[in-house]
This record gives C-alpha cells, structure tokens and sequence, in this order.
C-alpha cells in the first residue's frame, strides 16, 4: 500500500490573486505529491490549500512555501472574516492510507522544527501533536489572533513549542499539528443580521455547550450579502453533518431565517458524505452503499445537503492514485 498524507495549510491571503499563485506555486509540480485543490475567499481573506501525497515528500516541499508566504503577506496591513495569527496560520498533516497518525506527529515536529530555524518564526504544535493539553484546540492557540499574540507570546505558558517568545513583526506565528480528517462546513443564512449566525454558532459548538468535536462562530460575506455559520466537524463519526444542519436549520426558524445553502471547505472524507445521505434516503426506502461511486455521491450531497461549488474532486478518496498491480 502506498503511503498517503494530506496537508492543509492555511495562508492568510484571500483576494490577491498574483501573491496567492505564487505562495501555491511552491507547492506545484513537485515530485510525490499533487496540490488538489487552492479554495481563496475574498471575505475571509483566506485560501485553504490542499495537498496529498508522499508524506517525506510534502515535509520537504513545506518550508519552502512557508519563506514565499512570509515575503508576500504582511499581517500588519491584513483584515478578514476568519480569526489569523499567522500569514502561514495553520499547518496540519493528516494520515490518509498506510500512515498512522503517530508518524504525522513525527512529521508535524521535524517540519516544525525546520520552519522556526530557518524563518525564525514561532510555532506551536496542537491537535494530537500538542505538548499541553491548553494546546489541542486550535481556536484556543490562535485567541487574540496576530494583534494579541504579541503579548500572549510573551506569557510562559504560551511559550511556543519552537521559536523564541516572540511574534514575526510581518508573519506572525503559525501552528503545526496533525489530527484525523475533519470536516469544514459552513451554512448559509439569508440575513444581514450577526445575531442569528452569532447564537446559532453558540448553540452548535462544544465550547458554550452544543455539539462535542464541533467548533463555529459567525462570518459576514461581504461578496454574498449574508451571514453564514461557521463550523468545523473534529470528529464527523459522533457528529455527522446531518445532525449539524438540521440543527441549524431548526434554530434558525426561530428567526425567521432561511437556510440558503452551505459548503465544504477544502476536501471530505467519502464516509461523512455516505452517513449523511443515509439519512435523508433511508425514509425514501434508497439504500446508500459504502462504494457509491462519487460522481454520485458528490450529486447526491449537493442535492440533499444544499451544497455549492461541490463536485466529486472535494471527496479525499477521489484525488488518491490508484493502486497498480
């Protein structure tokens, strides 16, 4: 079996299309692996970028990308809808086939170790490659974002991992980890109103008492006109995303809000689709099978979850090499 990861990192560039093309670039092209998706967002001024391949092979090609990142981005002149700390904000390797996720973390250290020397940059390790557990959760790390940091740093329990106690005075800080496959999901709400997005992402995370491996808050999509919630799905087993819309869904009537829409940020696994559909086909008397094919699957989830700017290409199974005999 080949040996697969997936890297996600997430600069904090979202509407400058020449600084993003080349911040990509270092990633194109490379031998063992393939850049599958890029996903800019204007309003969060942010693109998630999506890798998959030999793991020895993406640790290699990462600093690289890291030193365009911080020649091009500048936080101090940077404003968006998504919370940042970093111009590279997060870094997380993620086992996909015939990688456990122990070597992930292994992975996460040595490249962690390399950026911070050669960059002089602070890093923090989180998710399972966390040294303290105040480290696991990513919006815990990045509270008071690039502006904050630079006190928080300075705090002994918020040393980084690597790196001295103190911010890039452009780049900022970045956090590198590995963890499981999570979902990013994000609903739409038909309003211009913070409220109803603001409580609705109260109710859902785990933080303030909703879902457990759910994180949300609220964004305002200047390019659309509307609020939508924010979410990521930690653990789509004990939390499928059936479970997350609905919810929304019924908390939003009680603000005579519609739900217009939602997305999926970067790529998802084909079984977090598969659990969802069953849901919604099994009252139909349709079966969903494990290898639906994923022309299907992604139809089938654009039809019943309301998805947009969603094809089979954002399912993780779907972009890996096929075994040869």
């Amino acid at each position: 079996m080949k040996r697969i990861i997936e890297c996600v990192p997430n600069i904090s560039e979202g509407r400058d299309r020449d600084k993003i093309d080349r911040i990509v670039g270092k990633l194109r092209d490379k031998s063992g692996f393939a850049v599958v998706s890029a996903e800019p967002d204007r309003d969060y001024n942010r693109t998630v970028i999506t890798v998959i391949g030999d793991p020895e092979a993406i640790a290699a090609a990462i600093p690289d990308f890291v030193g365009e990142a911080l020649a091009l981005i500048d936080l101090n002149v940077h404003t968006g809808e998504h919370p940042r700390m970093g111009a590279v904000d997060v870094i997380p390797f993620v086992p996909i086939a015939g990688v456990e996720i122990e070597e992930c973390v292994k992975i996460a250290e040595d490249v962690a170790s390399i950026v911070s020397a050669r960059f002089d940059v602070p890093v923090f390790l989180y998710a399972k490659a966390a040294r303290r557990p105040e480290r696991i959760l990513l919006p815990d790390i990045r509270k008071g974002e690039f502006e904050g940091m630079k006190e928080k740093i300075k705090d002994p329990l918020w040393a980084p991992d690597f790196g001295r106690p103190e911010i890039h005075p452009t780049f900022g800080a970045v956090a590198i980890g590995a963890r499981m496959p999570l979902v990013a999901f994000n609903v739409d709400l038909a309003t211009k109103d913070e409220k109803p997005a603001k409580d609705i992402s109260r109710y859902v995370r785990a933080s303030s008492g909703g879902f457990q491996f759910v994180q949300a808050g609220p964004a305002y999509l200047e390019q659309r006109g509307h609020y939508q919630v924010t979410m990521n799905i930690l653990d789509h087993l004990r939390n499928p995303i059936y479970r997350i819309l609905e919810t929304v869904r019924m908390e939003a009537r009680r603000f005579r809000v519609e739900v217009t829409g939602c997305e999926l940020v970067g790529l998802v696994p084909a079984a977090a689709l598969v659990e969802s559909l069953r849901y919604y086909r099994q009252p139909e008397g349709k079966k969903t099978p494990d290898d639906m094919p994923f022309a299907d699957l992604a139809a089938e989830a654009v039809k019943r979850l309301g998805l947009r700017d969603f094809d089979q290409k954002k399912i993780i199974e779907a972009n890996l090499p096929e075994e040869t005999p």
